[in-house]
């Protein structure tokens, strides 16, 4: 394959959100587009299907509305109608023996209203004394990026960090405080903590009022004026990259793994294919959206990138499972999880369960339940998220088990009874990047080296930020720079 001078051939590496999102942002170009996804399907991390007789998520499941590239793109595809907002996205934290509630008043776990945080009992009476200090202490020194465990706990104590940041970014990240990137991770909260000498009052600076709470899966933006932080797809968002792909007009070919990429006389070639059967690919420009590591890979054959490779080998990968149970609701004590007020819970690691995180799926989106009208037994459809990094070894359990152990943590903080009707264990391996200490250096590096190699760019959860708004983000950066490269080279 070959490009052509009257139709420039570009190759996407990676039918994930972010690979068909590029092609989508190509659409209108004078090109021939080719998306080639490893798997057995597009689509990356969404992925929806049945259990119990409800089409659910079995990946992302939702996507916040403050960041408007998730939003523009559903806007895009014609799918606006389509959209539907959660019924409360109150949450909870299940945390020394019970049920307790997020206090409102947070940013990512960070409160801003101490009073509101002694009231909701999630921390200690020691603990809340403690996060007292941040008011009265003097401003603590930064130099460079930290780990956010290291900051937040200078100002408002280890117990703040333990039981409300640490669950908060476990949820998003499935990683740790102790080594996640202020700057990285919460870069609104990095700007402001340098403007203000109180924490509690960095955070506060960034609330609207009055603040809607945000829950496990969000990534600490502000509601929109009147709305919802979150948003979601009538038939779940893993109908988004079928959708996108067809509105693309590539040819996504699926099964096809890309395993070299070298410069050839008139722009790229990438080897596809088993070492036995290779086939080469020729390409005007490439964006590669896979992960950092087989990025990595692809770019060590290319002259000139030996320090973005570098920089790629530093980001690592977490790995986890979504449990997903449907329940008869009568197995809940009446009148069903509603009744509960809140739309999850999450679980601080320091109190040493499996599941990290629960949402109630059919509480936070009503429309999963149906309706009376449809005749259908009404259903209670929970997702448990298990796997922090470091867990390993849990991951490595059967399918069987970690339901169990799913059921079993559940039954403890809700008093659901009985077996659920139905199980589902989808499994991420390697799916959430590390934004460890040093990683906005760590992307400028990356960036810097591939922009030095014409025709070529990358996009992904790699670089700023693992949710599906800022994913389409950098795919609509290097469609941009792909469409630059060949408008001048015209």
């Amino acid at each position: 394959m070959h490009p052509t001078d009257a139709q420039p051939h570009v190759v996407i590496v990676g039918g994930g959100i972010a690979g068909l999102a590029a092609a989508f942002f190509l659409r209108d170009e004078p090109v021939r587009l080719t998306v080639l996804e490893g798997s057995s399907r597009p689509g990356g991390k969404l992925c929806v299907s049945d259990i119990a007789g409800v089409a659910v998520d079995e990946g992302a499941e939702a996507l916040l509305v403050t960041r408007p590239e998730g939003t523009g793109l559903i806007a895009e595809l014609g799918l606006g109608g389509e959209r539907v907002d959660p019924g409360t996205t109150s949450s909870a934290i299940w945390t020394l023996g019970a049920l307790r509630p997020l206090p409102r008043r947070q940013f990512m776990g960070v409160p801003s209203d101490l009073a509101e945080l002694a009231k909701s009992g999630v921390l200690s009476s020691a603990g809340v004394a403690r996060a007292g200090q941040d008011l009265e202490l003097p401003p603590t020194a930064r130099e460079g990026d930290v780990a956010v465990a290291r900051y937040v706990g200078a100002r408002l104590g280890a117990e703040v960090v333990d039981r409300l940041v640490d669950p908060l970014l476990g949820g998003v990240y499935a990683g740790r405080s102790e080594e996640l990137s202020f700057d990285a991770t919460l870069p609104a909260l990095a700007t402001a903590s340098r403007k203000y000498r109180s924490l509690a009052e960095a955070a506060g600076s960034l609330l609207p009022s009055p603040a809607p709470t945000l829950g496990p899966d969000d990534q600490g933006g502000r509601p929109a004026p009147g709305g919802s932080v979150f948003t979601t797809l009538a038939g779940g968002l893993g109908t988004l990259p079928e959708l996108l792909a067809k509105a693309s007009g590539a040819h996504v070919r699926t099964g096809v793994m890309a395993r070299e990429l070298s410069r050839a006389e008139n722009g790229w070639r990438l080897t596809v294919g088993s070492a036995a059967d290779p086939e080469q690919v020729d390409a005007d420009a490439v964006i590669l959206a896979v992960p950092a590591r087989p990025v990595g890979r692809l770019l060590s054959g290319v002259p000139g990138a030996s320090a973005a490779v570098a920089a790629l080998a530093e980001i690592g990968y977490a790995s986890m499972a979504i449990v997903t149970l449907a329940y008869a609701r009568s197995a809940f004590p009446a009148p069903g999880l509603a009744a509960l007020g809140w739309s999850g819970y999450l679980v601080p690691a320091v109190d040493g369960r499996a599941v990290k995180a629960v949402t109630f799926s059919t509480v936070k989106w009503p429309h999963l339940a149906g309706s009376p009208e449809s005749g259908a037994a009404p259903v209670e459809i929970v997702r448990c998220s298990v796997g922090r990094i470091g867990e390993e070894a849990l991951l490595q359990r059967a399918d069987d088990e970690l339901a169990s152990l799913a059921e079993a943590e559940l039954a403890a903080a809700t008093g659901v009874r009985g077996r659920p009707a139905a199980t589902r264990v989808t499994r991420w391996g390697g799916a959430l990047p590390q934004y460890t200490v040093g990683h906005v250096d760590r992307v400028a590096r990356i960036r810097a080296g591939v922009t030095a190699q014409p025709g070529l760019a990358v996009c992904g959860a790699a670089y700023d930020g693992v949710g599906i708004p800022a994913c389409i983000g950098t795919a609509r950066a290097a469609a941009s720079q792909v469409t630059a490269f060949l408008a001048a080279r015209r």
